[in-house]
């Protein structure tokens, strides 16, 4: 058995590469997610320079998929809290 048959048969049983986002899902560009976030265009260049958000990379322009932007603000949302009843002292 030839050495490249080997491989031919490997990576024809090799599972195809989960596609990250639909082609379907609206793109953000840069501006258009700074406008969402009501930012600078520089929030969100760090955010793909820091590697902290998902990204498409085509050629030189960056998309975000409106799902991701979605995640993105919901993981970085805060709740309120409660204050505690404080309890009063005694006279």
């Amino acid at each position: 058995m030839s050495n490249l048959a080997h491989i031919g048969r490997r990576l024809a049983a090799a599972p195809a590469p989960a596609v990250p986002a639909p082609l379907e899902e609206r793109y953000l560009s840069v501006p258009e997610f700074a406008a969402m976030l009501g930012t600078t265009e520089r929030f969100p260049r760090r955010l793909v320079a820091e590697r902290r958000i998902r990204y498409v990379k085509l050629g030189t322009h960056v998309r975000f998929p409106l799902s991701v932007v979605r995640e993105f603000i919901a993981a970085h949302t805060v709740e309120p809290i409660q204050p505690r009843r404080r309890a009063r002292r005694a006279v």
